[in-house]
């Protein structure tokens, strides 16, 4: 059976890389709608390698016969338009943070809680995960397993495409001018980003975290079980596309790094190459933008704790960080629930 599809926000970052991923992935299209905002309406995008669309304006589209909606067009575009497209039929998997900690709405990644995709018949609607937490949680999963997870500390280093293409056109001003003894314009980022690191992503709360470093701790919890505890210090760095992360975990019970090893080699979603060896044994993002899997490397004892383990997880942070995991999460719908 094929799907008539809309994909919102189709003009950025994300909704140009959903696009590109139903294509590769050969998901069964009756039907295809690039949306976007009024401005960016009569746009072309592309949908594959031959098929050109021309970007419709969301605020006049009617969802009615539409099968699945795929959304990145920010919280509030989706509080607006995912409750009216849900009640035209639509299930409607939104990447944006609107929706995820609502109790009625699944938060999922395929090779985590796929079983939690059938929630979605409550609101219609199913949540994609944090970048961040979508990575970090898919290596935690075959170790949960393993171990049962208590604590997990963590360190993102954020790719700039996280915040947009106006915040990668940012970082390439800055540093082309700093070679042309320039000021660095700011106009995305409070401080410098190019040459530089930012421990802010996103506003700050009332206890000091930002509002990503709330998200990984509540998400994950959401996704992996209530009982783990999370705390996690988010930075942008200079890199255009890849989150990395250096997560630290403490287990119930012991866990060996051989074990800790054969689990994540075998678990759905991860590649790892962990080698002491400064050219071949880890990843880094350079390495693999345009990649759906997650990389795992520098699997380690954390010596400072009795049942403690280090790892560094890096991903393409558009799509196994968004747009591959929405449409790994349709094609779960599809095969199972529609």
């Amino acid at each position: 059976m094929a799907y008539k599809i809309a994909v919102v926000g189709a003009t950025g970052n994300v909704g140009r890389e959903m696009l590109n991923v139903l294509a590769e992935r050969n998901f069964p299209v009756a039907e295809m709608h690039a949306l976007a905002s009024a401005r960016s309406a009569g746009r072309e995008v592309s949908f594959g390698e031959d098929n050109v669309l021309k970007v419709e304006d969301l605020a006049k589209f009617n969802f009615k016969g539409i099968d699945i909606v795929l959304a990145s067009a920010g919280s509030d575009v989706s509080e607006k338009f995912a409750p009216k497209a849900a009640k035209a039929g639509a299930v409607v998997i939104d990447n944006s943070s609107f929706f995820r900690m609502d109790k009625d709405v699944p938060l999922v990644v395929p090779e985590v809680n796929p079983e939690d995709i059938k929630k979605y018949k409550k609101k219609g609607i199913i949540a994609n995960p944090n970048c961040s937490t979508i990575q970090m949680v898919v290596a935690l999963k075959p170790l949960h397993d393993l171990g049962v997870i208590e604590r997990v500390v963590v360190a993102t280093y954020q790719s700039v495409s996280g915040a947009g293409k106006e915040a990668m056109d940012e970082l390439f001003h800055q540093t082309r001018g700093l070679y042309s003894n320039d000021t660095p314009a700011r106009e995305v980022f409070a401080k410098q980003i190019s040459f530089n690191v930012i421990p802010q992503i996103d506003k700050f709360m009332d206890d000091g975290q930002t509002k990503e470093e709330w998200k990984m701790r509540v998400e994950t919890k959401k996704i992996l079980g209530k009982d783990i505890e999370v705390v996690a210090s988010c930075v942008r760095v200079p890199v255009f596309v890849g989150h990395s992360e250096a997560v630290h975990v403490e287990f119930k019970k012991p866990v060996t790094v051989a074990a800790a090893r054969k689990a994540l080699q075998k678990a759905p979603g991860i590649v790892v190459v962990d080698r002491p060896d400064p050219e071949d044994g880890f990843v880094t993002p350079a390495e693999i933008a345009g990649e759906d899997p997650v990389y795992v490397s520098r699997i380690r004892k954390d010596p400072s704790l009795k049942n403690g383990l280090a790892l560094w997880v890096v991903a393409d942070n558009l799509r196994k960080g968004a747009a591959t995991n929405a449409v790994q999460i349709a094609e779960v719908l599809a095969e199972k629930y529609l």
